[in-house]
């Protein structure tokens, strides 16, 4: 067994890498691009929208409060007639990345975490390189891309760009794999 804390290089190292080659992804590759279409009519849209002030939150339209209104004619009426809209809106510096950039590597450090400590509870020190990337990996890549098909599955999202995060994911997988394996106590 190894302890979290003696994996805090491989941690660190991991989680570093894995910004690089998301920055890589997201600014040079640029297939993502297409997550998103534009709407029709986008500044009458935009237009209409700021007129209600919304604050930043999710929202869903129609909406209903709990399933017995979901069951009644009128919210039935009102879905059918369209249109079914989940959206987020977001504060004002939105494309400020800053924060996000921030967040995103906490978040790579969290998910180092639990691929070192999965990894340091089924492997010695010492292990083979092909070992500790194969539990690594595998936790890291779960970490990152599984719970990203909840958003088709419930939210609708489309599903090509899912599976470009999800591949994402796995390169994301990958990178802190060969890093956990590379770095691994001896």
């Amino acid at each position: 067994m190894v302890s979290v804390p003696e994996l805090w290089l491989p941690i660190l190292v991991a989680s570093v890498l894995v910004f690089i080659v998301s920055s890589i992804i997201h600014v040079a590759l640029k297939y993502h691009n297409s997550d998103f279409a534009a709407v029709p009519d986008e500044d009458r849209v935009q237009a209409a929208l700021r007129e209600f002030n919304l604050p930043p939150g999710d929202y869903v339209i129609p909406h209903a409060c709990d399933g017995k209104e979901r069951e009644s004619d009128e919210f039935k009426a009102k879905a059918q007639q369209g249109p079914v809209v989940f959206m987020t809106v977001f504060p004002e510096d939105a494309f400020n990345m800053k924060n996000s950039l921030i967040q995103w590597f906490l978040y790579c450090i969290l998910i180092s975490v639990f691929a070192a400590y999965v990894a340091g509870v089924a492997l010695a020190p010492g292990a083979y390189y092909l070992s500790v990337f194969r539990v690594a990996g595998t936790v890291a890549f779960a970490g990152y891309g599984l719970a990203l098909l909840q958003n088709s599955i419930w939210l609708k999202k489309n599903w090509a760009a899912t599976g470009k995060s999800v591949f994402d994911s796995l390169i994301y997988g990958l990178v802190t794999a060969g890093t956990m394996g590379w770095l691994w106590p001896g």
